[in-house]
This record gives C-alpha cells, sequence and structure tokens, in this order.
C-alpha cells in the first residue's frame, strides 16, 4: 500500500498570497490549483507534486521542507541569486562551500534557501531521486 502509493510534500506559509509571490517570481512557479486561499497546489513538468497551505506556524522547522533535484546546479543557483534569493551555509563536517554550493563527498552537491515564509528549501544534483 505505501509502497505503491505518491508521496506529497507539504508547505507551510503563514501569508498564501506572500509565498504565492515568492513561488512565482523567484521560483518561476504557478498554482495548478488553488483551493479557496487554504492551500495552493503546484505540479511540476517532472511529475512532482507539492502544495502550500495556510497555517500559523510556517517557517518553524529547522530543516529541509522540500528539495528539487536539478540536472545544473550553479545555473539554478545563479538564476535565483539574480532574483534576489539568498542562499543559506551551514557547518556541516566533510562539507566544502563554493559560492553557496555544498559539495558532500559521495553524494553530489547542494544549495539551500529559504522561502518567503523562513521553510528552508534545497536545490541538489547528484543526490538520489525518482
Amino acid at each position: 500500500m505505501r509502497n505503491s502509493g505518491t508521496v506529497t510534500a507539504n508547505i507551510p506559509a503563514s501569508d498564501l498570497n506572500r509565498a504565492r509571490a515568492f513561488y512565482a517570481d523567484k521560483l518561476g512557479l504557478t498554482p495548478a490549483q488553488d483551493l479557496d486561499g487554504v492551500m495552493l497546489v503546484y505540479r511540476t513538468d517532472g511529475g512532482s507534486m507539492f502544495s502550500i497551505y495556510a497555517t500559523e506556524f510556517a517557517g518553524q522547522a529547522g530543516h529541509t521542507i522540500a528539495q528539487w533535484h536539478v540536472d545544473d546546479l550553479e545555473s539554478e543557483v545563479r538564476d535565483l541569486k539574480g532574483k534576489g534569493v539568498t542562499f543559506e551555509q551551514y557547518d556541516m563536517p566533510g562539507v566544502t562551500w563554493d559560492d553557496g554550493v555544498a559539495s558532500i563527498e559521495g553524494i553530489g552537491k547542494a544549495a539551500w534557501f529559504k522561502d518567503s515564509e523562513g521553510n528552508i528549501l534545497c536545490l541538489d544534483t547528484g543526490f538520489p531521486s525518482a
């Protein structure tokens, strides 16, 4: 049952309009569905789906909420920086950093940033994906 199903990320937002603007203006994403100001549903060309839902508890997680697997991480990071996205850098053993991109030996590369709601999001390349 669980092994044959799909998994969807649910991202909290204290302000859906602000989140919609961030995901549109910075990430270039448009919701596939708007559920009466309660939830925005997104579908990627790669077949993934995620939602952004209204809650007062947004931005409180101290870990990655969602992760995009991309082909050209450095290009994606440059593009987002050009749109004003600030990338995070974390103190992690064995990780080297170059202009916001972490190289993790034996795994790949990743870059983390926060959305308008304070949620930690990640771009990666080389990580296992579907």
